[in-house]
């Protein structure tokens, strides 16, 4: 399932070096602006505690599948950028093909690090950002209304009707400085038509507030003005500090970064939280599979039903789906195993309409 978040901010934000934190694929991190010019992809293990305990009770022989997620680092962008200035039409171009955005933003006083507009500010950071991405959809709105009004007035077609409306509305949106998930969507066929439109401003976003070691607990008064200012966003904010993410990736074992983590406060790693959240902006869930052979953890869209979720296996599993055999991860650590679950008739047997729940151990039935 390559579905994307893409890591997006001003230059010298600290993208890349959060970017190498997350990834084994190192991308250049300088103190200069575009050090980044191509989007770096990393394929990211996602934490999961689950498996850790699943492995040490089923001793599995092939041993433990964590499941993942793709990371884009992409080019800085700058005011402008919409028309074309600095790497503006590249960056958009490659935002465009991820299905989310984590946006970094510089909330860190530090004179060693130029900023590209003389100061730190994150709200202008984030207004600079946005306007950006509004105005490119706006275009982008406004030349799909000029082809629509014409295909709705021509022939009467209900469904150039539909489409129309959606795009006045989010054109309304756009003009007043609005992001185009503001734009409240009344059904599905409504969603539908949203989602052909691919605007950049109706990605899921997550802010991340770059901090210094100090404030990488609590926050502190950058971190404020970005909650209030994204307060009515529906969106997240996360706390990291991508230099301290740096030192601990460089620590050779677990025991090492976890007594780091404690002399400063953390329980856990800012990246392994970047990395939960961003799974979960993309609305993936995780099913999992145990048994003596191996323990994997398998990514599913939030919502599919069980023949969906045998599909993410082989496609075989689905097309042939009679039906799924579910234990509850408690119940089968608390009793110990499927044998001690299927005893204590804690084994679910579900058919086509199950909607799989986030840590279900599942075992498929087909014929094919």
């Amino acid at each position: 399932m390559a579905l994307q978040c893409g890591i997006v901010g001003l230059p010298n934000v600290g993208k890349s070096t959060l970017f190498n934190c997350l990834s084994n694929a190192k991308a250049q991190s300088a103190n200069f602006p575009f050090c980044t010019i191509e989007p770096n992809v990393g394929i990211i293990t996602v934490p999961d505690e689950r498996l850790i305990k699943l492995g040490e009770l089923c001793k599995p022989i092939r041993g433990v599948i964590p499941t993942t997620v793709e990371i884009v680092d992409i080019a800085g962008l700058v005011k402008g950028a919409s028309k074309g200035e600095g790497l503006g039409n590249k960056f958009l171009a490659n935002i465009r093909e991820t299905d989310a955005i984590i946006h970094v933003l510089r909330c860190f006083d530090d004179e060693n690090v130029v900023h590209v507009d003389g100061s730190v500010n994150p709200i202008r950071d984030k207004e600079i950002i946005d306007t950006e991405l509004q105005m490119k959809d706006l275009e982008t709105v406004e030349a799909r209304i000029v082809k629509t009004e014409k295909q709705a007035k021509a022939g009467g077609d209900k469904h150039a009707k539909a489409i129309l409306e959606v795009l006045l509305r989010y054109k309304e949106a756009l003009s007043q400085g609005k992001n185009a998930r503001s734009v409240v969507l009344n059904n599905v066929d409504e969603e539908e038509i949203a989602k052909d439109l691919f605007l950049l401003t109706n990605k899921p976003v997550l802010y991340v507030c770059n901090v210094d070691e100090n404030s990488a607990v609590k926050g502190n008064i950058y971190v404020n003005q970005v909650i209030e200012a994204v307060k009515d966003e529906m969106a997240q904010v996360l706390i990291v500090a991508a230099k301290i993410e740096s030192e601990i990736s460089e620590l050779e074992t677990y025991e090492e970064r976890q007594l780091f983590l404690e002399e400063i406060g953390l329980q856990e790693s800012g990246v392994n939280r970047l990395i939960k959240s961003a799974y979960k902006l993309l609305n993936l869930r995780t099913f999992l599979t145990a048994g003596s052979d191996e323990v994997r953890a398998w990514t599913f869209k939030a919502g599919s039903k069980a023949p969906q979720c045998a599909g993410v296996i082989h496609s075989d599993f689905e097309r042939g789906f009679i039906r799924a055999e579910v234990i509850k991860y408690d119940d089968y650590i608390n009793l110990g195993g499927e044998t001690a679950c299927r005893a204590a008739g804690k084994l679910g047997i579900e058919g086509k309409e199950y909607i799989v729940q986030d840590g279900d151990i599942m075992h498929f039935l087909f014929n094919v």
